[in-house]
């Protein structure tokens, strides 16, 4: 052990006994704000954990409270050598917490109220510790974000990368391929890179992975920053490499060996090898001993700056988790009304026709109060379909804009191919089903006086109208047609929505406000 290791020792053994003294009431008081904490947003906090439990993307979170409890074990020493006290500035990060949860509640935005739960947790640690503790528990607290399930916003992009790897490996072993947004055609058969194929999982699990190998591993920024972008390129490159052979391998032996060696080897199978594959890049380059103390405790023993007396704290932490909750209860309690029927409109030069697809299509939106479809065809042939979904009003679980709502359902034989071109005020996009058959889909939707196709300006309008307690009517109308043989999709959408009218007028009609 180095003399610095010495030393370090020496000053925690000095400092422990005056730190002792003051560390039972603050963990009695963290403990409290905790519970009160986990109580009040329960909801929440009972999301985060269904999702950790229910989605593959996120099961590897199951690991990160063990994994934060091992990190705070291994600081104990050090930690414990510290004097806590309470931290005044550690409330305008809890204020910013709260504030951040109560938009999120406010614009149904799933994600900024776990961030701001997960970041309550965290201001709390540090007003109750105070900064020199949570200094010396910064990783920790830092770590602690993993806990958020986030990342789902990357598949598209990921199905994309993944698509074009394959289309870039099948071409320079001679077989040739069309592809189609993320669907591949070979003289084989006919593949889709699937959500569940984009990698995704493996992509958050080992930047996660990365992170905690990056702190106990490396000393060195240049080297940690340089691992963790190993963490990031390296699962993406060895997914795109595992879709395209299972191409590969149905290209030459058939499709059902090769989706049944696919389902083998995918999994957490293929991502033990990529780990290790990672770790023995890495390995030569760790420059941190395995017996080092976590931090150096010695700058942070010392008097304290910013102290509060515990009652003001503690009072002040009550009024910033509650304040927040009950405004939006209250919001959440204003009425709104829609109509007792939703009829899809009669539209001069065409007509109302039975609905008779290639291939069943129903837009989702959950917890909508109307969800109406009709498919129109006018005097030369051309056939459009149009779905009105009205809201009285959004709240957790009835959403215009949440994962798996619109023009594709969770569990939907649909995939999304492409984004697409769209008129003023509406989303584009391009889907497609087994057959393959193909549709083009417009979105607009409506919120408090604002048409847009755009998910942010949709939170955006749905916030505004709820701090305003304006009307909280939502609507969402869908423009689709298939693609035929000969048929300009394009054109046939762009005019029935001419002949359709204002967009708006269509919208508030359907949602009582008109």
């Amino acid at each position: 052990m180095s003399d610095k290791a010495i030393n370090i020792r020496q000053d925690i053994r000095d400092a422990a006994p005056l730190a002792a003294q003051g560390w039972r009431l603050h963990l009695t008081y963290l403990g409290a704000a905790w519970a009160a904490i986990l109580l009040l947003f329960f909801s929440d906090a009972s999301d985060i954990v269904g999702i950790w439990w229910n989605s593959s993307t996120f099961n590897h979170c199951l690991l990160i409270l063990p994994i934060l409890i091992w990190l705070v074990a291994r600081r104990k020493e050090e930690v414990t050598a510290i004097t806590p006290h309470f931290f005044a500035p550690g409330l305008l990060y809890m204020a910013a917490a709260s504030t951040g949860w109560f938009l999120g509640e406010l614009a149904g935005v799933a994600l900024a109220r776990q961030l701001g739960l997960v970041m309550l947790l965290q201001g709390a640690v540090i007003t109750i510790l105070g900064y020199n503790v949570s200094r010396g528990l910064l990783f920790p607290l830092l770590y602690s974000f993993f806990m958020v399930p986030i990342g789902d916003e990357l598949v598209p992009w990921l199905q994309t990368i993944t698509a074009d790897m394959c289309m870039f490996l099948l071409d320079l072993v001679g077989i040739p391929a069309y592809i189609d947004g993320i669907f591949i055609t070979t003289p084989t058969g006919y593949f889709r890179v699937a959500e569940a194929c984009s990698g995704i999982e493996f992509l958050i699990a080992m930047i996660a992975y990365g992170a905690l190998v990056s702190n106990i591993c490396f000393k060195s920024w240049t080297r940690r920053i340089a691992f963790m972008i190993l963490c990031v390129v390296m699962p993406i490159v060895a997914n795109g490499i595992r879709a395209w052979g299972t191409i590969y391998i149905a290209h030459h032996t058939g499709i059902e060996f090769a989706a049944g060696f696919d389902h083998i080897f995918y999994g957490w199978i293929f991502f033990a090898l990529v780990l290790v594959l990672v770790m023995a890049i890495g390995w030569r380059w760790f420059d941190k001993h395995i017996d080092e103390a976590a931090f150096d405790p010695s700058p942070l023993i010392g008097t304290p700056k910013y102290v509060m007396q515990h009652n003001k704290a503690l009072l002040s932490i009550a009024a910033i988790m509650i304040v927040p909750f009950l405004w939006s209860s209250a919001i959440a309690a204003q009425s709104s009304e829609v109509p007792d029927a939703v009829i899809a409109p009669e539209i001069s030069g065409w007509e109302k026709i039975a609905y008779e697809p290639l291939y069943d299509w129903q837009p989702y939106f959950a917890g909508s109060n109307f969800n109406v479809g009709q498919r129109y065809r006018d005097s030369e042939g051309r056939i459009v379909d149009m779905a009105i979904i009205v809201f009285d009003r959004q709240e957790e679980g009835r959403e215009l804009i949440a994962f798996a709502q619109g023009a594709i359902g969770p569990d939907s034989d649909w995939s999304w191919t492409a984004n697409i071109n769209a008129p003023e005020g509406a989303k584009g996009e391009r889907i497609t089903a087994p057959g393959p058959v193909s549709r083009d889909v417009y979105s607009y939707y409506r919120v408090n006086g604002t048409t847009t196709g755009s998910a942010i300006q949709v939170k955006l309008a749905t916030l505004l109208s709820k701090l305003t307690l304006s009307n909280q009517q939502s609507v969402a109308v869908l423009i689709s047609a298939e693609h035929r043989d000969g048929v300009d999709t394009s054109a046939n959408m762009e005019r029935f929505l001419t002949d359709l009218g204002n967009i708006d007028d269509l919208a508030d009609s359907a949602a009582g406000i008109k």
